[in-house]
């Protein structure tokens, strides 16, 4: 079962939510744990709580036990004013939390069901024609981090103008339809190391060919990698991960020697693009 979850308080999140429970047809349930809102269809529940999202550590208690992976419904803020919309798994890759979660604890990711998302969204921009848009892969960031099963972060960027936008709120909930339309995926399962906060030749990359993402370690967190680190990475994930591809321009010759190192003791495959 799929766990939707958002923040009453999130206008984008509310939003999206809103066109699922018309879409989908979804009834009221009881199956939600001191949550404002809870709706249940054909493998999939949607509960909408009072707390901010990145503060979800409690949905093992209070989703339904049957839920698998957990896909957060959620606005995303950019200073910049990128129009976009992203997916991402969560974690903190240093010994801070400032956003929720713990220090050095990366949730688990799902990178098929983040893939799956993510062309989902690639294929509704392009037909709604929203050229000044972005769709993207975000790196790692923000708790929660320390869930049982997996996460993925779904969101529209990046002010209220486009967060109480119905056309967004209708691009993202169709992409999670799709999702829960056609569940199955045959692709690769990958880590990602540099680029940069939107990474962008990842993204390019997992809409091009079939490898799936999981945690993306960005350039600006790169003083953070370790064999712990890709440890952490490759580890947490709900499916093995076959690969690390590695952005070249992004690295430094220390980083790229350690990851090498990393995978001759391992047996992981490397790539550079």
């Amino acid at each position: 079962m799929y766990g939707l979850a958002y923040s009453i308080n999130d206008p984008a999140g509310d939003g999206i939510a809103r066109v699922l429970r018309d879409k989908l047809g979804l009834s009221e349930s009881s199956s939600c744990r001191d949550s404002e809102t809870c709706f249940q269809g054909v493998n999939v529940v949607l509960a909408g709580f009072r707390e901010d999202v990145i503060y979800f550590d409690f949905l093992d208690e209070r989703m339904p036990r049957e839920t698998e992976v957990y896909i957060v419904l959620s606005r995303h803020s950019s200073e910049a004013k990128v129009k976009s919309y992203t997916v991402h798994h969560t974690g903190n890759f240093g010994d801070h939390a400032q956003y929720g979660g713990n220090p050095g604890e990366l949730g688990i990711s799902s990178p098929k069901v983040s893939w799956l998302i993510l062309r989902a969204l690639s294929e509704s921009w392009r037909v709604s024609n929203r050229v000044e848009y972005e769709v993207s892969y975000e790196a790692t960031h923000h708790g929660p981090t320390s869930l049982s099963k997996p996460i993925v972060f779904v969101e529209v960027g990046s002010s209220v103008e486009e967060w109480s936008d119905t056309l967004n709120h209708f691009i993202v909930a169709s992409s999670i339809i799709k999702l829960l339309e056609s569940p199955s995926a045959d692709c690769k399962p990958v880590i990602g190391v540099g680029g940069g906060h939107y990474p962008r030749k990842h993204t390019d990359l997992a809409l091009k060919e079939n490898v799936c993402y999981g945690h993306i370690i960005p350039k600006y967190a790169l003083q953070h990698l370790s064999y712990e680190t890709l440890d952490k990475m490759i580890n947490r994930s709900d499916i093995d991960i076959k690969e690390i591809i590695v952005e070249k321009k992004g690295t430094r010759v220390e980083h790229r020697s350690l990851i090498e190192d990393y995978a001759s003791r391992t047996g992981i495959e490397v790539r550079y693009v």
